[in-house]
């Protein structure tokens, strides 16, 4: 469950179960809160996020229109073998906050809620492809795919239960996205600060 810390802090919470908090979890023992913390310092696997405002987006399988939104934005998730909740909440609270939207002549000033965007949250473990050495990109850092889809599915309820209409793709299907990118924006979410 995700709820709001109190009325000073921007920030939510992603409520789990204490027997699922790792040794020596965040949070006071016994609450079943799990903090938004960016995880161990050192690691380098991190779900990942491509976010792009965007004025209309869909994705289809097969020709079929499975999940589409008008103004808001398009998220590329992309889960780790090391990921579990706390990045999950991390990059849900950062895409939650994020102000992205125009206002006036404040380019970046308002939230997607702000202006009753929504998201299309589409799974793509390519993102979390290494380039650095020879010309196959390795996928070895990403999440097996039962892992990759209890997080997917996790990212994309803790954005609805933020009250944001939420769309997604079909986990593990050959895809087709569309959309039309505003401005274009587009930015980069990682849930260990690595960039």
């Amino acid at each position: 469950m995700l709820v709001p810390c109190p009325a000073d802090s921007p920030t939510f919470l992603l409520m789990i179960p204490s027997t699922e908090r790792p040794a020596g979890g965040w949070g006071a023992p016994g609450d079943g809160v799990l903090w938004t913390s960016p995880g161990p310092q050192g690691v380098k696997n991190c779900m990942r996020a491509v976010i792009q405002r965007v004025k209309e987006a869909a994705v289809s399988v097969n020709g079929e229109i499975v999940g589409q939104i008008g103004r808001g934005l398009l998220v590329l998730a992309g889960v780790a073998k090391d990921d579990g909740p706390a990045d999950v909440a991390y990059i849900a609270n950062k895409i939650i906050n994020l102000r992205i939207f125009p206002d006036g002549d404040k380019l970046l000033h308002r939230t997607t809620a702000e202006v009753g965007g929504g998201v299309l949250v589409v799974s793509q473990f390519t993102i979390l492809g290494d380039c650095r050495k020879g010309r196959r990109p390795s996928f070895d850092q990403a999440a097996p795919p039962e892992l990759a889809e209890e997080l997917y599915e996790a990212l994309a309820g803790a954005l609805a239960q933020a009250g944001l209409p939420v769309a997604t793709g079909r986990f593990r299907a050959m895809m087709d996205v569309s959309l039309i990118n505003d401005g274009p924006v587009t930015l980069l979410l990682d849930s260990k600060k690595l960039f």
